[in-house]
Formats: C-alpha cells, sequence, structure tokens
C-alpha cells in the first residue's frame, strides 16, 4: 500500500509529519512520490488561524475532486481540534486522524478497509525518519503545547500543555541528523525558552549540544520574551555553532494590549533585551512577529508598535492581521476591530519592514560567510558558472531571505553543503554572493 502526505502548517508540524511516515513505513506502507501513485491521501492540517483552516481544508476538496476514488484522511492540527464536527460536516475525508495533543493517533473512520499505524507520541522523534526540509537542514523538535495561555492562541486547545523531550534523547536525535549529513539542525517547540528536563533548563540542553564534535549549525527558533534565559547567552558566546539569530516574537508594544494578550512581557523588557543581545553579539540577527488587529487596539495603541518597529529595527519581521478563534478567551473580547482595519495595520507595518530589511542587509556586503546550498537554480554552459539558491546565518529556512549564489564551478553533488562565499550585492531582501571554490573538506 502507498500513501501520499500533503503538509501544510509550521515547522511543527513538518515534524509531526516526517514521524508519522516514519511510522507509515515502519508499519509497511510507502510513500508516493504523486498523490496518482496512492492508495491512500493524508493531508497533515493546519488549524492556526481561520485562513489555515480553509486552506487544509481546501486541500481535502481538491483531492476529492482529482481523486474521487482514493481514500482521503484529514490529520494534523485541524482535525485533532475539531474531529468531530469534521466528521459529519466534511464527508470528502475518509477518516479524521486525531492525536496531534494527545498520545497516539488512530482512525476515526470504520469505512476505510484499511488499517493505519498508530503515529507515536508527539514527543517521540526519530532521526531516522523522512525529512521534508530542504537539503542540509532538519527540525529537532524538543517540546510540545504550551503553558503561555496568550488570550489569541489556540495552541494550548489543539497541543495541550507543555511537555519536554530529554536531553538525552534530543542530543541523541541531534547526532543521527548529523550523521545523515545535515550541516544545520533547527530547535524548536511553541516557545523553547520554556524548555526543562527536570532541573535541566534551555541552557544546559545547548551545553550538551555543545559536547557534539563537527562543523554544523544550530539555529534557535521561537524564544518568547517573557521566558528568555539569558544563561544561554553564555553557551552561545562560547560556540560559535549556535547562530547569533534570535526569533523574538512580541505580537506588540502598547502596555493595554501586551495585557489584554497575556503576554507577561512589556516593550521596554523587549528593548532591554535587544540591547543585551546586540551588545554580547554585534552580528545579531533579530526577528519578530506583530498582531495587529487585536480587539481593543485603538489608533494609539497601533502607533505604539509602530514606534517599537522603528526601535527594535528588526532584520526580519511577519506580522499576521488577528484571527477570531473560538475557545480563546480573546474571541468573546468587546471593541473587535473590524477585519479591513486589522489587514490594512498589517499592511502599513509590512511596507515599513521593507525599507529597515534593506537597510540592514547592507551590513553584510563586502563581509566572506559560509552559506548553505539548498539548490540549483540555473545551470551554467559546460565548464561554466552555476547559480545556486542557499542561505546565510541570517536565513532561517523559508522565512526569511536568500542568498544567491554565482561563481560556482560544480553543478552536481553540492545541496546540502557550505561554501565560503563573499557577499557583493544586495537584490531586494535577498544577498548576492560570489563563491570561486568549493571546500569540499568540510
Amino acid at each position: 500500500m502507498r500513501y501520499f502526505l500533503d503538509p501544510f502548517g509550521c515547522a511543527k508540524n513538518q515534524v509531526d509529519a516526517e514521524n508519522m511516515m516514519a511510522h507509515l513505513n515502519a508499519s509497511g506502507w510507502s510513500a508516493a512520490g504523486d498523490a496518482a501513485d496512492a492508495d491512500i491521501i493524508i493531508v497533515n492540517s493546519c488549524g492556526f488561524i481561520e485562513s489555515a483552516k480553509q486552506e487544509s481544508i481546501n486541500a481535502v476538496l481538491c483531492w476529492r475532486k482529482l481523486h474521487p476514488g482514493k481514500k482521503i484522511l484529514l490529520a494534523g492540527c485541524l482535525a485533532q481540534r475539531y474531529s468531530a464536527e469534521l466528521a459529519e460536516s466534511l464527508p470528502e475525508a475518509d477518516g479524521i486522524l486525531v492525536g496531534t495533543g494527545e498520545e497516539k493517533l488512530g482512525v476515526r473512520s470504520e469505512e476505510l478497509g484499511m488499517r493505519i499505524a498508530p503515529h507515536p507520541s508527539p514527543l517521540t522523534s526519530s532521526s531516522s525518519r523522512p525529512l521534508l526540509s530542504l537539503p542540509g537542514s532538519a527540525y529537532v523538535k524538543i517540546s510540545e503545547g504550551c503553558d503561555n495561555r496568550c488570550s489569541y492562541c489556540a495552541i494550548p486547545l489543539i497541543r495541550g500543555p507543555l511537555r519536554c523531550r530529554t536531553v538525552t534523547d534530543i542530543v541523541e536525535e541531534c547526532r543521527g541528523l548529523l550523521a545523515r549529513g545535515r550541516k544545520e539542525l533547527c530547535s524548536i517547540g511553541q516557545y523553547i525558552g520554556s524548555y526543562c528536563d527536570g532541573g535541566l533548563g534551555l541552557p544546559e540542553l545547548l551545553l550538551a549540544i555543545a559536547q557534539i564534535p563537527g562543523d554544523f549549525w544550530v539555529r534557535l527558533l521561537y524564544l518568547h520574551p517573557a521566558h528568555f534565559p539569558i544563561a544561554a547567552l553564555d553557551v552561545m558566546e562560547r560556540d560559535a555553532r549556535f547562530l547569533p539569530y534570535f526569533d523574538l516574537p512580541f505580537q506588540h508594544a502598547s502596555p493595554k494590549i501586551l495585557s489584554a494578550m497575556n503576554r507577561r512581557h512589556t516593550a521596554e523588557e523587549g528593548l532591554a533585551l535587544i540591547e543585551t543581545i546586540r551588545s554580547r553579539f554585534p552580528a545579531a540577527v533579530i526577528r519578530t512577529t506583530f498582531l495587529a488587529g487585536f480587539p481593543g487596539e485603538t489608533e494609539e495603541d497601533f502607533a505604539a508598535l509602530l514606534d517599537f518597529q522603528e526601535k527594535i529595527r528588526a532584520d526580519w519581521l511577519g506580522c499576521f492581521a488577528y484571527s477570531r478563534e473560538e475557545g480563546t478567551s480573546a474571541f468573546s473580547m468587546n471593541s473587535q476591530v473590524p477585519l479591513k482595519t486589522a489587514v490594512q495595520r498589517k499592511q502599513e507595518i509590512e511596507s515599513r519592514q521593507i525599507p529597515i530589511a534593506e537597510k540592514n542587509a547592507d551590513r553584510f556586503i563586502g563581509q566572506t560567510l559560509d552559506v548553505l546550498l539548498e539548490e540549483q537554480y540555473a545551470a551554467g554552459e559546460q565548464g561554466g558558472e552555476h547559480l545556486w539558491l542557499g542561505r546565510l546565518y541570517c536565513h532561517a529556512p523559508e522565512v526569511d531571505g536568500a542568498a544567491v549564489i554565482i561563481g560556482m564551478k560544480q553543478a552536481q553533488g553540492m545541496a546540502g553543503e557550505f561554501v565560503s562565499c563573499r557577499i557583493i550585492a544586495r537584490r531586494g531582501i535577498d544577498l548576492e554572493c560570489r563563491s570561486e571554490y568549493v571546500d569540499s573538506a568540510r
């Protein structure tokens, strides 16, 4: 039997999909490269905000239209949160897989006529699993769930409270991924600064990872400003493999809105944290996210957010328009901001961020840095140069800009490897790099 998996959502959902594939493969299934060749199609859904929910449901409807005779399953966050409702309202799906926030994954339909292996615990991850990342990189999920209870967020309703993997288990996975040739390990969780294994926190986990020999990057993603472990900076200063890339989702700056969001930090504390980071890491790259249009957000509140944006001058900034999610405390708040206004504010933040990101990127011009090659963009004539795409330390997978590498002399066997490049220009938010050689011994 063959399956085709259609993944949606965040990096955490991607790891869930990879582990699901590993479990299916171990149970005698095999992955199909094309849905037309599969016996069953699995949509691994996202249920974070309304647009993501609709995208996942549309995927089921689309696959049903394209392949009316195949079995289609809905898995992931949307399936977990609305399993009963979808079982009744989405007949296009033959089954609903549940278990994202539980300890196993089972089939909620007796009409499939086939056996699907149970999904492992969301805290179980295998370094030998299929990887959906681009070459060279892999996500390492160190925790599951969240205890922050931000008033707008449905994640605790979907994935449950915070649970953390052991340091030993995480280090073992890191070693296994590096043995497979991966060069970048992206540590993820809902907020990894809250990581705890008994009396061990994120700094102790980083110390354990630092004992692994080799030339690789470790990128820390999703560090809640209110739970930032300052001691982790000490480890990062001593080991340059921990990239000076700081993903700090501030969401807002207005005291009133931050309080209503239940964010437990202030704009002043955020500014102080960034000042500390930049003073200790002159090459630091800051990424953040904002949420525009939260209930009760006035023009004055929005002005405070714009002022904060200008003060922090983040290298990368993503902005979302508030999505009203049932089950969250913000759902029933008064003074809901019209969606049109929220979208307009989102667009203004994005527009203001472009010149900031471009100016910040200019500082890399003239530097020689390692680039992680991901894919060949264009092949040159025989014996000529090849154009490649990759990422510098300032680029997280998929969400930031990219490095465009010219001057490559080899076209094959390079994806997933480091190459030393000189940054020669900025093109929009991307950086143009030139390489005259490939250090194949790295």
